[in-house]
C-alpha cells in the first residue's frame, strides 16, 4: 500500500490532461460500477437482482480495479453494519478518524480467525458461487494484469495515473465514508452509531457519502433518500434496470418522518 501511495506521488511529474482524464474515468465511472454497484449494493445488500453474467462482470470490474478480494470485502462489510461502531467494528469509527479511515486496514479484523472460516460465516451466499471463488483468489493478477495493459495503449505516464493515480484516488474516496461520513455531516435516521449523510463523500463517492441514510437501509438500492442527496450509483442502477439487467430494485422510502440532525465533531 505505502509503495503505491510513493508510486502514485511520482506520477505527478508526468502529469497531463489525458492521464488526469483516464485517472477520474476509473475514479468517476469504473469505481462506482465495480465498487458501488457491483460489491456493495448488489454482492454485499442484495438491493437488486441481476443475471448471473451482470454480477459476476461488475464482481470481475471491481476487482480489476483494485476494490480487493470480493468475498472478503463482502465479509468485513457485513460485520461492519452488524457492529457498526463498537469493539467488533472492522473499521470501528470511535477509534478515530484515522484509525476508520486506513490504519485499521494494518490490524487484524478481531472476528477473522481464519479467512476461509471468516467468508464462510459471513458470506455463505457468495461462497456457493465457484466463479466468486476463483476472482476472490485471483483478483490481484487480474489488477495487476492492468498495468502492462496501459503502458501498451498510453505509455508510462498512461500506466501510472491510469493505474496507481487512480487506485490511490479510489481508495481514499473508499475510506472517506468510514471515516468522514461517520464524523462530518447530518442525520436523517436515528440510528445506534455514528453515521452521517457528509455531502462531499457523497459526491465523490457517487452516492455512498449518504451514509446515515444506508445504514439505516441497508439493503434499499439509493443511498440519496432526499432531492438534493445526489446518488450516482443509483442513477446507474435505474439504468440498467430499463435495460432488463436489474430487476426487485428496492426503492427508498418515504421521507416524511426524517429527523435531521445536524453533526459537529
Amino acid at each position: 500500500m505505502t509503495l503505491v501511495h510513493v508510486v502514485a506521488f511520482g506520477a505527478l511529474f508526468l502529469f497531463s490532461w489525458e492521464n488526469l482524464a483516464i485517472a477520474l474515468f476509473g475514479l468517476f465511472v469504473l469505481a462506482p460500477l465495480g465498487i458501488n454497484v457491483g460489491y456493495h449494493r448488489l454482492l454485499t445488500h442484495r438491493a437488486f437482482v441481476a443475471p448471473r453474467w451482470v454480477m459476476r462482470s461488475l464482481a470481475t470490474l471491481g476487482a480489476v480495479i483494485g476494490a480487493g478480494p470480493p468475498l472478503h470485502w463482502v465479509a468485513m462489510h457485513r460485520v461492519h453494519h452488524r457492529y457498526s461502531d463498537t469493539e467488533l467494528d472492522p473499521h470501528n469509527a470511535t477509534r478515530g478518524f484515522w484509525y476508520s479511515h486506513m490504519f485499521h486496514l494494518f490490524f487484524q479484523d478481531p472476528h477473522e480467525a481464519g479467512e476461509a472460516d471468516y467468508i464462510r460465516k459471513y458470506a455463505p451466499d457468495l461462497n456457493a458461487d465457484p466463479y466468486l471463488r476463483w476472482l476472490n483468489k485471483s483478483w490481484l493478477v487480474l489488477a495487476l494484469l492492468t498495468l502492462p495493459a496501459l503502458y501498451l495503449v498510453g505509455g508510462l505516464g498512461f500506466m501510472l495515473w491510469g493505474g496507481f493515480v487512480r487506485i490511490v484516488l479510489t481508495w481514499h474516496v473508499m475510506w472517506f465514508v468510514n471515516s468522514a461520513s461517520h464524523r462530518w455531516g447530518y442525520r436523517n435516521y436515528e440510528t445506534k452509531d455514528l453515521t452521517v449523510n457528509c455531502w462531499w463523500v457523497g459526491i465523490l463517492a457517487a452516492g455512498e457519502g449518504w451514509h446515515n441514510n444506508h445504514h439505516a437501509n441497508p439493503s434499499c438500492a439509493a443511498h440519496g433518500h432526499r432531492w438534493w442527496e445526489f446518488d450516482l450509483s443509483y442513477m446507474i442502477i435505474r439504468g440498467m434496470e430499463v435495460f432488463g439487467l436489474a430487476r426487485n430494485v428496492k426503492r427508498p422510502p418515504s421521507v416524511k418522518e426524517m429527523r435531521v440532525e445536524t453533526v459537529v465533531s
